[in-house]
């Protein structure tokens, strides 16, 4: 992914990383790791939960422009459903982590968990309200799921991809139970299980 980095680097660089799509009974799971430059300072970081839609792209285009570097990655639905979703997210983190093209002294993930590497991660629950740079890593992870999701309403109609983003709303359940899973939803998430079951089609994650 391409990512910006300032021409006067900081001595010590820390790094936030946060995860789309945990919830969701499709798509595939999102992290961003953002190095915030304190000679560019961003105002208005806040959990992308927070903030609106429109709000949190303005915000991603300051951050993809201003940042010291910046990175997204993901976990597909194949890995999702082989190594839980858990899993999966701290894999998407790491993934973000490697691709940064810089290398941070200390990297805050928002949650409890961190992925399993030599690198020095914390986790800080509520670190996307705390932590600037988590806080940033959460709107580019944001973003870019919700963009993916509205993209791929186009491939699979009928499920209402562009509104609900793969989260359990009534639309999708109702839609899952009608169509039926498509290839875009976690066969291991219990919704999709039962939808398989109800229309008794073949398991295969």
């Amino acid at each position: 992914m391409p990512r910006k980095r300032s021409p006067a680097i900081p001595t010590s660089l820390l790094c936030g990383v946060d995860e789309a799509g945990r919830g969701p009974l499709a798509g595939a799971v999102y992290a961003a790791a953002v190095i915030l430059d304190p000679a560019r300072p961003i105002s208005g970081l806040a959990d992308s939960k927070l903030i609106g839609p429109a709000r949190r792209e303005f915000l991603a285009a300051a951050i993809r422009r201003d940042a010291l570097a910046w990175s997204i990655a993901t976990a597909t639905v194949e890995e999702i459903d082989a190594m839980n979703i858990l899993r999966a997210s701290l894999a998407a983190m790491a993934r973000a982590v490697e691709a940064l093209g810089v290398t941070p002294d200390d990297i805050v993930v928002d949650g409890l968990h961190v992925p399993r590497t030599q690198r020095p991660w914390r986790a800080l629950v509520k670190a996307d309200r705390l932590v600037p740079a988590v806080s940033a890593a959460s709107i580019l992870a944001k973003t870019a799921r919700d963009a993916e999701m509205i993209e791929l309403d186009a491939s699979f109609p009928g499920y209402g991809f562009a509104s609900h983003k793969g989260y359990p709303t009534a639309e999708h359940l109702a839609a899952l139970h009608a169509l039926g899973p498509c290839a875009i939803h976690r066969r291991t998430f219990g919704p999709v299980r039962e939808a398989i079951a109800q229309r008794r089609l073949p398991y295969s994650p």
